[in-house]
């Protein structure tokens, strides 16, 4: 499988369409059963609250996972992310009622000679930035 974006399609500057994906316990629950990181800050409230935290937070690669999969959304193919990197800023707060959204947005940063582009992304969940020097190098067909 091949990236669908086209490498001679876009241009340094250009914006990726921006998306949002909703966040809720349930998710939270799912991801903590997917990688065994089962740690009670990301599902029960009273002990993230315990702990100094405003309320349950999702897991930090749970977001970083967005972020890579609004890339390869957009590529239209997972193969073609070639390098993927975040630091993490803040936690996604996700309250039970209502959870979460995490809007992700993102721009073609540089274009390599061998069709590859450098796309900085970025991550904000009630407006506040919650990954920094976000980044995927990206094959385009």
């Amino acid at each position: 499988m091949t990236a669908k974006v086209k490498f001679d399609e876009v241009n340094v500057g250009d914006e990726l369409p921006a998306q949002t994906y909703h966040v809720d316990r349930a998710n939270l629950v799912m991801y903590a059963g997917a990688s065994g990181d089962f740690n009670p800050i990301h599902w029960r409230e009273s002990f993230a609250k315990s702990v100094g935290l405003p309320d349950v937070i999702a897991h930090g690669m749970y977001t970083m996972a967005q972020g890579g999969r609004y890339v390869t959304d957009w590529a239209g193919d997972p193969g073609a992310v070639l390098d993927y990197g975040v630091r993490f800023s803040a936690p996604v707060v996700v309250p039970d009622a209502g959870g979460a959204d995490l809007e992700l947005t993102g721009k073609i940063e540089e274009k390599r000679d061998d069709n590859t582009v450098v796309i900085a992304l970025t991550a904000r969940a009630e407006g506040q930035k919650v990954l920094t020097r976000a980044k995927a190098v990206v094959k385009l067909a």
